[in-house]
């Protein structure tokens, strides 16, 4: 084919090349399993070599599936972004898959091979690294991406959907220092992911603002999870001058604080503050209840559904990466520091 005949690259065109019917092109496009392996590798070949994507006009087939894949399923916040996505997949008529695939090589073959064994409107990752021979399988599938708090920088062609984490660790840290705080622990995510690092670049960025030196013995590794919030509270409770306020970069690793704060037999706010990042629905019964900075998890994956459907649509999007606010919450489980 010429350059020009390229950009304008039908499935009939491609079905030509290949020397098969239209109807296996299609099967191809919409990941069928039906159709043999070496006929499938030529017709992908061709499909990538032509950069074939479908039009957005009512001829694109809809499968009425949106795939939703985490890493780990464990965690309250998972709930809350499922939730978004099921509102909106449910609006537009179409089922969620959900996955984890827990970062093993094997897991993600897996999910591949059944990913192709079925079709499916577009892939939502939820803090994971879209690796490279993954997002080439997608594209050969033609399958469109969007990730939700990507691990690294995504690719310039993978819309995706955060928050303004930086902004949050700011607003947590700047709401303890106004409260009188000066030796504030911080209780780090982890280290890979993009969101744990804004977090702490909020914190260190409030500390440089308000003219307080960062001490590193108070900024202690964690995991998101509540056996990690446990032990790096433990250790900052435990140095020699410890801190009268502790901010945790996610609400389950501040109630593990809040045990390692119960278990010194001091109480939570009266003796030390705390404060977490999440706003997730037990936040506000916790005893005392959390202040936290509110993340809109359930609105993430309202918008990353959408996303993904417009994608599968063969509509464009207007930006590829897109950060919803956060807000702090205050509650009962700050205040200034005790005399």
């Amino acid at each position: 084919m010429k350059a020009d005949d390229e950009r304008r690259v039908t499935i009939t065109a491609i079905a030509r090349e290949a020397g098969v019917s239209v109807p296996t092109v299609s099967r191809v496009l919409n990941g069928r399993s039906d159709v043999a392996p070496g006929t499938r590798e030529r017709v992908e070949e061709l499909l990538r070599h032509h950069g074939y994507r479908r039009r957005g006009n009512r001829t694109v087939t809809r499968a009425n599936l949106v795939d939703l894949v985490f890493n780990d399923l464990d965690s309250p916040w998972a709930v809350e972004i499922i939730r978004g996505v099921e509102d909106v997949a449910h609006r537009a008529g179409a089922g969620t898959v959900v996955s984890a695939i827990h970062r093993e090589s094997t897991s993600t073959r897996q999910w591949l091979q059944n990913l192709r064994a079925r079709a499916t409107d577009g892939v939502i990752f939820v803090t994971s690294q879209l690796s490279q021979p993954v997002h080439a399988q997608l594209r050969r599938l033609n399958v469109p991406v969007v990730v939700v708090d990507p691990a690294g920088v995504p690719a310039t062609d993978v819309p995706s959907v955060g928050a303004t984490n930086w902004t949050g660790g700011l607003a947590a840290t700047e709401h303890l220092l106004g409260l009188g705080h000066r030796r504030i622990g911080f209780v780090a995510g982890p280290a890979n992911l993009l969101c744990s690092r804004a977090r702490l670049d909020g914190y260190r960025a409030g500390l440089e603002a308000a003219g307080v030196p960062l001490d590193d013995r108070l900024v202690q590794p964690g995991d998101f999870y509540h056996a990690s919030g446990f032990a790096a509270g433990s250790a900052l409770l435990d140095l020699d001058d410890p801190p009268t306020a502790i901010f945790a970069a996610s609400d389950q690793m501040a109630f593990g604080v809040y045990e390692a704060v119960r278990q010194r037999g001091s109480r939570v706010a009266d003796d030390i503050s705390v404060v977490g990042f999440d706003d997730l629905p037990e936040a506000r019964w916790a005893s005392p209840p959390l202040t936290t900075v509110r993340q809109p998890l359930a609105e993430m994956g309202r918008l990353a559904a959408r996303t993904v459907l417009r994608l599968a649509q063969g509509e464009q999007i207007e930006s590829p990466r897109v950060e919803l606010a956060t807000e702090l919450v205050v509650r009962d489980s700050s205040a200034p520091v005790p005399r």
